[in-house]
């Protein structure tokens, strides 16, 4: 079957969470790529650099909490969530100035990670609120496309970060590394001011604009929505489903951190070389598959796809890990990082719209944000976790035994997507 031609407004919308999205991965890029290769660059120790990260990260895991609140009060003079998202990006602008603050970030780790928590802080807003918007305008049949195009735009921030800040980061200074990325989330903000984000959203501010109202059903108390979340969550298609997408990424995490530090400390390799590698070179490739992805998630279900692409990573780390003695030989290693560069992005897009359908509609976008900290709990704890355990087992280990868990994550999944046709099957003829 055949995937509808989009609307030029479905194009537009798309366009507008494609860069909301790339506006997001730009500091995550610089802080966690970047910055974190250039202090295993200057020898500081895999705990060390583990801890920064899960610091950048935490404001991530606590965004469940915004998800309810941003819920409660969507409305505003200036438009429909719109609000959340332009107040929240140019806190997050204030935020990066600050890293100016930072004169040598070795010896101002602590520093360092304290302003990017705060901008992650506010970042983590901004993305529950874009995130509540795309569930709430964004038909079920084109949330395939709609997440590619949002892992797209935050593939793209993050190569750019990852990659032209770290070329810049050495080249020019940290300073102006700084400069640079503050001025991109500058120039962000004030698009999103005038961007109309629903057709009847007013332009300007304005006296004569007036907040919606709604009833007490259709924006019901806090605490409501938080007991209607918790009950969501825990619901068992829920636990199960989500379950196995956990530990998933956690596996990503724990290899790709600990193969970085591997890159780097052990054998040698220029920080800036393995930044530009895992943000830089293959992008556009990374950026057309990922979009390609999309589609075939309308097209295929999403479900399929999530457990090809499963399988397949499965088998690299197996294989890439036990051919470790390799890792030497440059064009093999390139190879094997590009590779895996379409790994987080391939599988998100095969994910994302099956935690939409998981999700109740009068909490929608509360329970997306919570499925997204959670995910984001993952990397944090992947990040700490890889950080100790290279300090008793190398960075080899850790990968193969990431390739067995998510072989076994495969299976689980295959296993509860065959479970679920067969109750459709068995439930259609009382339809």
């Amino acid at each position: 079957m055949l995937l509808p031609a989009l609307t030029q407004s479905a194009r537009l919308r798309y366009i507008t969470f494609f860069y909301l999205y790339a506006m997001q991965g730009i500091p995550s890029g610089f802080a966690l790529t970047a910055i974190a290769n250039y202090l295993n660059g200057q020898k500081v120790s895999s705990v060390s650099i583990g801890t920064f990260v899960s610091i950048v990260g935490i404001p991530w895991i606590i965004q469940f909490l915004w998800g309810p609140i941003i819920d409660r009060y969507q409305y505003s003079v200036i438009g429909h969530r719109k609000q959340w998202v332009v107040l929240t990006q140019f806190a997050a602008f204030l935020a990066s100035l600050t890293l100016l603050l930072v004169t040598e970030p070795v010896s101002q780790l602590s520093l360092l990670a304290f302003v990017f928590f705060t901008h992650s802080l506010f970042a983590s807003v901004q993305d529950a609120s874009v995130d509540a918007m795309a569930i709430s305008v964004v038909p079920v049949a084109e949330r395939g496309r709609l997440n590619a195009c949002m892992r797209g735009g935050l593939l793209l921030g993050i190569s750019f970060g990852a990659a032209a800040l770290a070329y810049i980061m050495h080249q020019f200074g940290f300073r102006t590394a700084v400069l640079v990325q503050s001025g991109l989330l500058l120039l962000f903000t004030v698009f999103t001011f005038f961007i109309k984000l629903e057709p009847n959203d007013p332009l300007l501010p304005s006296r004569k604009n007036k907040v919606k109202k709604l009833t007490a059903e259709e924006n019901p108390k806090l605490k409501i929505v938080f007991r209607n979340l918790w009950q969501s969550l825990t619901a068992a298609t829920s636990l199960r489903t989500f379950g196995v997408i956990f530990v998933v990424y956690l596996c990503f995490s724990i290899f790709i951190r600990s193969f970085a530090f591997h890159l780097i400390q052990v054998l040698h390799w220029p920080d800036q070389e393995v930044s530009v590698l895992q943000g830089g070179w293959g992008s556009l490739i990374t950026l057309t598959v990922v979009l390609g992805g999309g589609v075939l998630a309308d097209w295929l279900g999403p479900q399929a796809l999530q457990v090809k692409v499963l399988g397949s990573l499965a088998i690299f780390l197996m294989i890439f890990n036990l051919l470790a003695f390799w890792w030497n030989i440059r064009p093999f290693t390139i190879s094997g990082l590009l590779f895996w560069n379409l790994a987080d992005p391939l599988f998100s897009v095969a994910t994302f719209p099956i935690l939409m359908t998981l999700c109740k509609e009068y909490i929608a976008g509360s329970q997306f944000t919570a499925y997204m900290a959670f995910i984001n709990l993952s990397d944090v704890i992947g990040s700490y976790v890889s950080g100790w355990a290279l300090l008793v087992l190398p960075a080899p280990v850790l990968g193969f035994s990431c390739g067995i868990v998510l072989f076994i994550c495969m299976y689980v999944l295959y296993t509860l997507n065959k479970e679920a046709s067969r109750i459709a099957e068995s439930l259609a003829p009382e339809l």
